[in-house]
């Protein structure tokens, strides 16, 4: 049995403050802009203020990018465009800022921080501080057997909980979340079809790297497959994450609650961070309202998942290439609605309107002439 009782997080997250929001919509009201004009930026705007408590809103100054990465025995299904157990060459791309969120996050100046959960290589070659929280080699072959034993995924989320912490502590004001991994985004599909109740048709969609039919067709079978081993665990949430999620997927979604804790906004951005956002969701209700949708990357189960969560994606340009890229995509647009809610100046009341520059020289004519 596993020590962790998720049920604190219900307890533990609070929503963002609505008191806030209202002072927001006011003070946007009294804009010279007039409300609605910016469109979702005004909305943005006064999310953020709640999120903050804090009105005129602070400018989001320290964000940062978080990715999980790790490798899933389901891609040995060749389920995926890139090999099984390479996801290791992503991270080293990323790294070595050569890879599109790393070139993304050097030019928006943000920093980007990669935790290793599951990766299937030597931990020698990479750097202690990305390899210091992994769990094991690979997570297992979800159609068949677990991915993690219940001590790997508690093992998992909490140090999901523990990188949001050290965020938090840090001073990081927002978070653009998301994954590097090979096989990930089966695992995924399967989370989203067993908590939406839905078959693995529907949620079955072409990866990262869009994979050709009948690549498609035993993608399909594996999400079918191990939807089997997961309908039997829903009630548990860690375990479902054990049997059919992924050291990645598990820490992912600690790391969401606990920033729902610590009153941290988090971008999301692809179909694995909106996997463990619905699973986030299952443990504790009031935990979307401190995330955003960064973008629609056109997996069907990003788009079941969010659609549960209700979330609207803030983004449509069809990134697929995962690792934070599509929200990394959004985040100028978060700090633009920051900024113009913050800094907009306000239509001056009537009390204060100031006296036209002619009046009082008309005044001044007309006690001229009284002492003619």
């Amino acid at each position: 049995m596993s020590s962790l009782n998720l049920d604190d997080f219900t307890d533990l997250i609070e929503r963002p403050d609505g008191g806030v929001r209202r002072d927001a919509e006011a003070r946007r009201e009294r804009q010279i802009v007039p409300p609605g004009s910016l469109g979702r930026l005004d909305d943005l705007g006064e999310w953020l203020a709640a999120a903050q408590s804090a009105v005129p809103v602070r400018p989001i100054e320290h964000p940062r990018v978080v990715l999980f990465a790790g490798d899933h025995g389901v891609a040995e299904l060749d389920v995926s465009a890139r090999p099984a157990g390479t996801a290791d060459q992503l991270v080293r791309a990323v790294l070595e800022g050569a890879s599109p969120a790393a070139v993304l996050a050097r030019r928006l100046g943000v920093p980007l921080r990669v935790v290793d959960m599951a990766l299937d290589c030597e931990p020698e070659g990479l750097p202690a501080e990305v390899v210091r929280h992994r769990v094991r080699r690979g997570s297992g072959r979800i159609d068949v057997e677990d991915a993690l034993t219940l001590e790997e995924a508690e093992a998992a989320f909490r140090a999901g909980v523990a990188v949001a912490d050290e965020e938090a502590d840090s001073g990081t004001d927002l978070v653009v979340l998301g994954d590097i991994s090979v096989g990930g985004t089966t695992a995924a599909a399967v989370l989203v079809a067993a908590l939406c109740g839905t078959d693995a048709s529907v949620v079955t969609g072409r990866g990262g790297r869009a994979i050709d039919d009948l690549a498609w067709m035993r993608k399909c079978a594996a999400v079918r497959d191990a939807l089997r081993r997961a309908r039997p665990v829903l009630g548990d949430q860690l375990l479902l994450l054990a049997t059919v999620g992924g050291a990645d997927l598990a820490a992912m979604t600690g790391f969401l609650l606990q920033s729902a804790v610590r009153k941290m906004p988090v971008i999301l951005d692809g179909v694995v961070s909106a996997a463990c956002a619905l699973v986030g969701q299952r443990v504790a209700f009031r935990a979307p309202d401190w995330w955003l949708a960064g973008q629609n990357s056109g997996e069907p189960a990003q788009a079941k998942a969010l659609d549960r969560m209700a979330l609207e994606p803030l983004l449509d340009h069809g990134v697929t290439v995962g690792e934070g890229a599509g929200a990394l995509l959004a985040l100028p647009l978060v700090q633009a609605a920051a900024a113009l809610a913050a800094d907009l100046p306000e239509t001056p009341s009537p009390e204060t309107k100031p006296e036209p520059e002619d009046a009082e020289d008309s005044e001044g004519s007309e006690g001229s002439a009284e002492d003619e």
